[in-house]
């Protein structure tokens, strides 16, 4: 595949995990699709299931929760393999806890491709190459995460209210879970 997308609202559609997960790539293999599974973080929680790869998912995926849901777009991401990856919002939803889960597995995505990721939490965007900051439709700043807390402008100033009342511990915890 070309253009790779996990958006915000995780597209599921009624049939098998493991169908949902082939999606776009029918002729993967299970081992392929156990492996893009493992990759994403989420081949534990469907392991768990009593049918694992097997287990239906109605329409939507209203029978798993929304994290779960993003990180079967996920596996289904991953064994496209895109040249392009295009990240919409994809932790927006989630609790602090997915957020993890779901970032441990964005950084086995994000390595060694072009990725445009979209996002409102800095912890998606920490460590990309460069990150561009906007503000009403406009660009404002464009770099590194470091060159962008050197010029102390609206990124700077977004990265600090996010951590403001943690402790240098929890933002250095932070910074190296993000």
């Amino acid at each position: 595949a070309q253009t790779g997308i996990v958006s915000q609202d995780p597209f599921l559609f009624s049939g098998t995990i493991g169908d949902n997960i082939r999606f776009g790539n029918e002729a993967a293999t299970e081992t392929a699709v156990t492996q893009a599974a493992k990759l994403a973080n989420a081949h534990e929680f469907i392991a768990a299931l009593p049918d694992g790869y097997e287990t239906q998912i109605l329409e939507g995926g209203v029978n798993i929760s929304l994290g779960q849901r993003q990180l079967i777009c996920i596996a289904r991401a991953v064994l496209a393999d895109p040249r392009l990856l295009i990240l919409d919002e994809a932790t927006a939803n989630v609790d602090t806890h997915t957020e993890k889960t779901i970032q441990r597995a964005l950084d086995v995505m994000l390595r060694d491709r072009t990725s445009f990721v979209i996002a409102h939490r800095l912890s998606t965007i920490r460590n990309a190459t460069r990150i561009v900051v906007m503000r009403e439709g406009e660009i404002v700043e464009i770099g590194s995460h470091d060159e962008l807390m050197a010029q102390d402008g609206i990124y700077a100033d977004l990265y600090r209210m996010t951590f403001t009342g943690l402790s240098t511990e929890e933002v250095a915890a932070a910074e190296t879970q993000g």
